[in-house]
């Protein structure tokens, strides 16, 4: 409420205030009465000078019927006065008694003893004429000389019928005569009389009672024109405009009252000079000084009334111009008060009792602390305004109503403030509590799981060390945080209030923890319980050697296909700092040997040698080494990963690091859940039936691939290790793990894993021989050599550099490896043999079900330990055009790969016979696969295909080589240009498989001026021609190059135009993608589909089916 309510609340104020002004009126209303009947229209001032000449005066006598007396002595100045000025001089003598007794009757006394009968004659016709009074009688006091008298005689009989129509005349011979009409004590004592007149103290008098009466009026006037002013002022909205209208009405009101002081000194004045002339005359008073005086004494008593009537007004003005300062400032106090609470509680609402950490949760009650110091420093101050408030209502304020409001107001602010701040405190104490003790029983998970990590196995292998390990694990569990006790749904209903979903995430991620870690503490108390009851001698685990250990790098498995299998890691070593670098850095190797009996991990327990117990040895370290090898992984994650988030730690956290945590680590986390939430378990439940294992290993086979990602991501693990290794954070986390290895060889471990496996399902299978499950212990052992030989093949897919198009395209590397290359192309008629055919060119081919890259192998970059290899990207020939050789006359490693025809051929030099023999194994499978598809595609079609005969691989002497070829024939007939060429190889091919005289071909060919796909064709078919329109594609395309697009089987695509290079501009409609594709490579896609209006492919006798062609 602001200063317009407080004047609306001053404008309603009490009665009384009106009832003064009311009074004051009244008051000045019956002084103006009064006033009235004693003021004549004429002051002494306009005719005091013909007064003081004694023209006429009042003597104060009084004739019969008490008519009032006027004397007009003898005097030269009554005849020079005129008319105007004589008629004012009657008028102010008669209006002097009319006031006082309206219709008075006036008696003129007119001597003229020493004048003249033409003196006489002037004066009664200018009384007759001037006279405003009622004339009761005229008395003439006629000439004393006998001429001037008889004159005087003569002339008034004459006359005196024209006079007495006018006014009574009589006519005195003598003053005696004077005495017949008046009584002596009537008359001055020039008439003989006794009556006692002054005529100058008469006129003092007169002026005195006149100017008092104007001064009266006067100050009745300023009266009430004040009392109009106060009671129409406007109250100011400013404290100051208030105070300074104040102290103006004060002065006005000091000076009022000091006029009101000399106006009552000057009446009493004129009251005692009036109570002197009567107690003068008490034998004979004057009526007229009587009357004088009571009419003075009347002023001053309305005088007196209506001062005191202005007084009570005035104060009453005065208290409510005091009492709404009071009041405008109380309101200021309130509205400085109301803004300062609103402030605080502006901030209070805008602190958030929403934590999600324990550090929040202390900031905001350092928060809440200042916000209740300033609390109570507004609510003091809101007190003293209440209280002052509280008093203004006490001294009777006319605006009681308002300041009690205003004072309820305050309170009740003050009340929600200080329970809205109780609140918050009580939401953020319950939510400090309930962080602190989460993040004790985090940090009695991290203590129980560092406890697990820190015991040392060796200690098991004795009763006494296992005692000691299950009473330190007994010890642990008695300090068990007390919040784990409750379920997290109680807990969450106790903190109802706090809990947000990110702490209902930390409660669920706490309770999680807790279970893995009690799970985890639960399974170790059941190990060494057994241990402690019966003591087997221990398994001795074999670990790799640790001498000169390299600087860490991506891990890089090189399968070798001797007599055994061997997979090579360039890996460090626990134990050394991985920032030492040496020049010899040496390898792990894992050996898997197929003739040999002999193993990396060796077994000894005296007295049993049955393939039982041997085989529940394995499992039991499988086991064992599992329940360590999730241990650490917890470890590393809690001491390193999780620790990244601790407010306390974040001063030496680099913030480029914590950035890059997921480089650092990982999918780390993926595997730590793997194998702890399902792979230990399924272990853990074939502990007595150790043949189930291979089912466990095959079952979990597709989650085993989460290691390959690891992998690849392990060299920019290592960089970002090698960048900061020397990092505070590190330094401090393995200080707290008590680790004596830093992180990086904890890093290492899911690889050294990986390669433990297939050690441990190779000694299981060992002693499973004709035992159930060892058909699943080979399957497993071959999917976990199989997944070592994918993760070696993708880390080397990851280092090729230059290869236009997403690499992941391809698929999945199917071999890999270096190999010498000689190329030889055909143009046209001609063959030419490049320069470079007897210096062969060093390639590492990659194979993939549908391309086979050419890359070089670049040097290796980087300085040391620290090299990697890459391979730049060469060509790319697609397995749709592939035909191969298998022997080369000169050296049983070499075989040709070919496409086109044989216009381009490369002779493939391996390193061994073994090596060559499982690449040319795998591009038959592709062939075969190829030709199998191409034979349902045209059945699907409903098309003629003809025979196609597949025979088993003949053995034959190595001279005789097999070939798959891609040669077009049609009809079963060669063409000329096949005929012609096989003479030339038909000496020492055979082909593969059997012999058939119908020669069909496989041929696709990726060429590199064209970048497209070839049609299946033969020289003497008729190719079939395209034109614009949509298509439905049957066969994949590849893109190949930056202007080509990626076809699927099914894509829906439309041809828009042919360019002069025979290569069409071709719209993916189903993909919206655009392209050109060479025009041999649209044969071999859209051949069979149907054009979208009325084009499509003809001439059915030209379909070809894909064929093993004979010499």
């Amino acid at each position: 409420m602001g200063p317009a309510s407080m004047q609306e609340e001053s404008m309603t104020e009490s009665e009384e205030e009106m009832e003064s002004y009311g009074c004051l009126l009244q008051a000045r209303s019956q002084l103006e009465s009064t006033l009235q009947q004693v003021t004549v229209p004429v002051s002494m001032k306009e005719v005091g000078g013909y007064i003081e000449k004694q023209v006429a005066y009042l003597s104060g006598g009084r004739g019969e019927d008490s008519s009032v007396i006027i004397t007009l002595p003898e005097s030269s100045a009554f005849r020079d006065i005129p008319e105007e000025a004589l008629a004012k001089v009657f008028t102010y003598l008669t209006l002097i008694p009319r006031t006082r007794q309206p219709g008075v009757k006036f008696i003129i006394i007119l001597d003229r003893r020493l004048d003249t009968w033409a003196s006489i004659k002037t004066a009664l016709a200018r009384i007759a004429a001037s006279f405003p009074g009622n004339l009761h009688l005229v008395l003439v006091l006629r000439p004393t000389s006998f001429f001037h008298r008889t004159v005087t005689d003569i002339g008034f009989r004459f006359t005196q019928e024209d006079f007495m129509l006018k006014m009574p005349v009589v006519m005195l011979s003598s003053v005696t005569d004077l005495l017949k009409y008046i009584n002596e004590n009537q008359l001055t004592s020039e008439f003989g009389g006794t009556l006692d007149y002054c005529h100058s103290d008469w006129i003092v008098l007169r002026t005195a009672i006149e100017s008092f009466a104007v001064t009266v009026k006067d100050v009745a006037h300023m009266l009430q024109a004040f009392g109009t002013e106060l009671a129409e002022t406007a109250m100011p909205s400013e404290g100051d405009a208030i105070q300074s209208l104040l102290e103006s009405h004060n002065e006005k009101y000091r000076k009022l009252k000091e006029a009101i002081r000399s106006l009552s000194r000057e009446g009493q004045h004129l009251l005692s000079s009036l109570e002197t002339t009567t107690t003068r005359d008490n034998n004979d008073p004057h009526w007229d000084v009587q009357l004088d005086w009571e009419t003075v004494q009347r002023l001053l008593t309305q005088l007196r009334d209506m001062e005191l009537a202005f007084d009570g007004y005035f104060e009453k003005h005065r208290l409510k111009l005091h009492q709404y300062l009071q009041l405008l400032t109380y309101e200021q106090s309130f509205q400085e008060m109301e803004s300062c609470l609103s402030g605080v509680t502006s901030q209070q609402s805008q602190l958030s009792t929403t934590v999600d950490t324990l550090a929040q949760a202390e900031q905001a009650l350092k928060q809440l602390e200042t916000l209740e110091t300033l609390s109570q420093e507004a609510v003091s101050r809101s007190q003293i305004v209440i209280l002052r408030g509280h008093q203004l209502s006490a001294g009777h304020h006319y605006a009681t109503a308002l300041i009690m409001q205003r004072c309820n107001e305050l309170r009740h602010h003050c009340d929600s403030l200080n329970a809205a701040l109780g609140n918050k405190r009580c939401h953020l104490l319950q939510a400090q509590q309930l962080l602190l003790s989460l993040d004790q029983a985090q940090s009695w998970c991290d203590d129980g799981a560092y406890m697990l990590a820190n015991q040392l196995v060796e200690k098991f292998h004795s009763k006494e060390g296992a005692q000691t390990a299950l009473k330190a694990i007994e010890n642990f569990l008695e300090g068990s945080p007390s919040i784990m006790t409750s379920a997290p749904e109680v807990l969450a209903l106790e903190y109802e209030a706090v809990i947000t979903p990110q702490l209902q995430e930390k409660i669920n991620k706490t309770f999680e923890k807790h279970a893995a870690v009690q799970l985890m503490i639960q399974n170790r108390r059941v190990d060494l319980r057994k241990l402690a009851d019966k003591h087997v001698r221990p398994v001795q685990l074999v670990a790799p050697r640790a001498e000169n250990p390299p600087r860490s790098k991506s891990p890089i498995f090189s399968p070798k296909h001797a007599d055994g299998l061997k997979f090579t890691f360039d890996l460090p070593l626990p134990g050394k700092r991985a920032s030492r670098k040496g020049p010899n850095a040496r390898k792990i190797e894992v050996i898997h040997d197929y003739q040999e009996s002999r193993s990396c991990v060796s077994y000894g327990v005296e007295g049993e040698d049955s393939p039982d117990v041997l085989k529940r040895h394995v499992m039991r370290e499988l086991i064992e080494t599992e329940r360590i090898y999730v241990e650490e992984l917890l470890s590393v994650l809690l001491g390193y990963e999780v620790e990244m988030d601790n407010p306390l730690l974040a001063d030496l956290l680099p913030p480029v690091l914590h950035a890059k945590r997921g480089v650092l680590f990982g999918n780390m986390p993926d595997i730590y859940n793997f194998h702890s939430s399902m792979f230990l378990q399924d272990l853990e439940g074939c502990l007595d039936t150790p043949e189930g294992v291979g089912l466990c290993f095959l079952a979990r086979k597709e989650n085993f691939q989460m290691y390959e990602c690891y992998c690849q991501n392990k060299p920019r693990s290592d960089a970002l290790w090698r960048q900061f290794s020397d990092c505070a954070f590190f330094q401090e986390c393995q200080k707290k793990l008590g680790h004596k290895l830093g992180l990086d060889s904890y890093l290492l471990k899911p690889v050294q894993r990986l390669t433990k496996y297939q050690l441990l399902l190779k000694e299981l299978l060992k002693h499973s021989t004709d035992c159930k499950g060892s058909s699943e212990l080979q399957g497993a052992l071959t999917a976990m050599l199989d997944l070592l030989k994918s993760v070696n093949d993708s880390m080397h897919q990851i280092s090729i550099t230059g290869y236009e198009g997403d690499i992941c395209e391809l698929g999945r590397v199917l071999m890999q490896g270096s190999f010498s290359v000689w190329i030889s192309h055909k143009k046209g008629s001609t063959r030419m043999k490049e320069l470079a055919r007897f210096k062969p060119m060093q390639r590492h081919l990659f194979l993939y079900e549908s391309v086979l890259l050419f890359c070089k192998k670049r040097e290796e970059h980087g300085e040391g330990c620290d090299k990697t290899p890459s391979y730049g990207f060469k060509h790319c020939i697609k397995m749709t055009a592939v035909g191969i050789t298998e022997n080369v006359k000169g050296d049983p490693r070499k075989f040709e790969i070919w496409y086109s025809g044989r216009e381009e051929v490369y002779v493939v030099q391996a390193p061994s016979v073994a090596v060559k023999m499982s690449w040319l194994s795998e591009l038959r499978r592709i062939l075969t696969n190829q030709q199998k598809l191409l034979r349902d595609e045209i059945h699907q079609n409903g098309q003629p295909v003809e025979h196609v005969h597949l025979s088993p691989p003949p053995c034959e002497s190595k001279q005789e080589r097999a070939s798959l070829s891609s040669e077009d024939t049609e009809s079963g007939k060669s063409s000329p240009d096949a005929q012609r060429r096989a003479p030339k190889y038909q000496l020492n091919r055979r082909s593969w498989p059997g012999a058939h005289h119908h020669s069909v071909t496989i041929c696709e060919g990726l060429d590199d001026t064209s970048g497209g796909r070839h049609a299946f064709h033969q020289p003497d078919t008729q190719m079939v021609k395209l034109s614009r329109g949509r298509y439905r594609a049957l066969a994949d395309c590849l893109q190949n190059g930056p202007d080509s697009v990626l076809i699927k089987c099914g894509d829906v695509i439309q041809l828009m135009c042919e360019d002069n290079k025979g290569r069409w501009l071709v719209k993916n409609l189903s993909r919206h993608q655009d392209g050109f594709i060479a025009s041999a490579s649209l044969q071999m896609t859209i051949r069979g589909s149907s054009r979208a209006g009325s084009s499509r492919l003809r001439e059915t006798g030209n379909v070809r089916t894909r064929k093993l062609s004979s010499p």
